[in-house]
């Protein structure tokens, strides 16, 4: 049997640069390749897969839920590659998952953990339950040399622990970060103000 496979990492780990790369590696060889992008993320454009390398490729299908996803769309792959899985809703991973007894083609799955609250996205946790093999694509701690394992949102230089969920963003508005860091600064982004009394 196929395998499902969640590669999960922080922002700027180049999970979508892996992608690609794996991609290319896939064409290289003849070999029919599946690009799945969730339908939200237009950072790039609505189709576009991109990495902040430069690379960039089509999706082939852009999902917003199972219909998009037929049986059919699954045969006579070598392999499915998905970016941006944790937009995923739980139900499409699931068809994903089902995709790898039959027609029986792997699915590689990339995309964040956890949000800028350190909660899991709704697609991560469906993938952390159904996953064969879950691999952490790793990057250092923007702020220090340790293993960054946390996305800190950010506007103005200052730690943001508010809004929604989903808020596409890139390098101005997200940070890698690791646990002490993010601790740090969103502790102080959550402080009350002090008033400086001037005698």
């Amino acid at each position: 049997m196929a395998k499902l496979y969640f590669r999960h990492g922080t922002m700027d780990s180049a999970k979508t640069l892996n992608l690609l790369a794996v991609a290319h590696n896939y064409r290289k060889q003849q070999k029919r390749v599946l690009l799945v992008k969730p339908w939200v993320d237009d950072r790039f454009g609505r189709a576009t897969i991109a990495s902040r390398s430069g690379l960039e490729a089509e999706a082939d299908v852009l999902v917003r839920s199972p219909d998009d996803l037929p049986p059919g769309v699954f045969e006579g792959l070598d392999c499915v590659l998905v970016d941006e899985a944790q937009f995923l809703a739980p139900d499409v991973v699931d068809v994903l998952r089902a995709a790898t007894l039959d027609p029986g083609v792997p699915v590689i799955c990339y995309g964040l953990r956890t949000d800028f609250r350190t909660r899991l996205f709704p697609g991560s946790a469906r993938l952390l339950e159904l996953a064969d093999t879950i691999e952490e694509v790793k990057v250092t701690c923007q702020f220090c040399d340790k293993k960054a394992v946390f996305n800190l949102r950010h506007r103005g230089g200052r730690a943001v622990t508010d809004g929604p969920q989903v808020q596409l963003g890139a390098d101005d508005d997200y940070a890698p970060v690791c646990w002490g860091c993010y601790a740090g600064r969103t502790a102080a982004a959550e402080a009350p103000a002090t008033l400086t009394v001037v005698p």
